[in-house]
């Protein structure tokens, strides 16, 4: 047999082979191609169409985008958007002194203070926010009773613009501290014991090791929260939508870019409009997302 008939004898079945993880990965592709990947560009088409209430569509060019730039209520949503979202964001370095508290040496019930801080992340999303809603109340909420106490007369948390937003976003801090403690707690027992020994060696009390080696130590952990915490942030709608509800006064000056494409797709059925707001969405959370893995190379630290 000569040398090129042995290789193709051997090439043979190996050709074979490589069909099989192309079968196995096929309906996991599919899944990917009709559920995430066609509503994308159906979206896109959408924003090319107007829709009449009985499901008809006709061409309209580039209207909607032309509406968007015109629309007065785009850019509050987005202000109040990125406002709750940066709000959010200030949960994470809490979480970081929460983490840093539950996983000391010697502290007891630790695992049973970690089950309570995560039970807000199983909890009913609305349940949580009628919760709120009652303990924001201005005649009998928690809140205003609480600054009663104190001679300040409390606001109209839930019905007043900014002080809606506001109660929204502590609401949101709240809720995103649980996956956070948990996700850091996790990444503070990945750190070598001999580090912090070594710190102690060198003289450096329990601050300075905090600063030099639990932090730098914790930026990927940060990161990945860093991420998820901004893309949940620029899909607010379930909170706010159960806080405040659809005939709140301060809706109009309090919606997110979500609950106004829930508006203009569910309430006022242009469907077209709608698909360029969630296009909006999209873009947005994916530019903030790029930034953030291209900063990252400034901070965040692997070794």
């Amino acid at each position: 047999m000569s040398h090129d008939t042995a290789t193709a004898v051997r090439r043979r079945p190996r050709s074979r082979d490589g069909l099989w993880p192309l079968l196995f990965l096929a309906p996991l592709m599919i899944g990917v191609v009709v559920f995430y990947f066609w509503p994308i560009l159906a979206t896109v088409l959408n924003t090319f169409a107007t829709f009449d209430p009985f499901g008809g569509r006709s061409f309209a060019g580039l209207d909607n985008y032309r509406t968007l730039l015109s629309d007065a209520f785009v850019p509050r949503a987005v202000l109040n958007t990125a406002v709750y979202t940066a709000i959010v964001l200030l949960g994470i370095p809490i979480a970081v002194g929460i983490a840093s508290l539950l996983t000391q040496k010697g502290l007891r019930f630790s695992r049973f203070y970690q089950v309570l801080f995560f039970l807000p992340a199983v909890s009913m999303p609305v349940a949580v926010a009628l919760v709120w809603r009652m303990i924001f109340n201005q005649e009998f909420g928690v809140v205003n009773w609480a600054l009663a106490l104190v001679g300040i007369e409390g606001p109209y948390w839930i019905s007043a613009p900014w002080w809606s937003l506001l109660a929204v976003s502590i609401v949101g801090l709240w809720s995103s501290l649980p996956l956070a403690v948990i996700i850091l707690s996790a990444g503070l027992q990945g750190i070598p014991p001999e580090l912090y020994e070594a710190a102690q060696l060198d003289g450096a009390g329990t601050v300075r090791q905090f600063r030099s080696v639990t932090v730098p130590l914790l930026t990927p952990s940060i990161f990945f929260l860093s991420i998820i915490t901004a893309i949940n942030g620029f899909q607010l709608f379930d909170l706010l939508f159960a806080m405040m509800g659809q005939a709140n006064p301060a809706m109009a000056d309090t919606q997110s870019l979500v609950y106004l494409f829930y508006s203009e797709a569910f309430r006022q059925n242009d469907q077209g409009y709608a698909s360029v707001i969630a296009l909006l969405i999209l873009l947005i959370i994916a530019v903030l997302t790029l930034l953030q893995f291209r900063m990252q190379r400034r901070w965040v630290h692997y070794e």
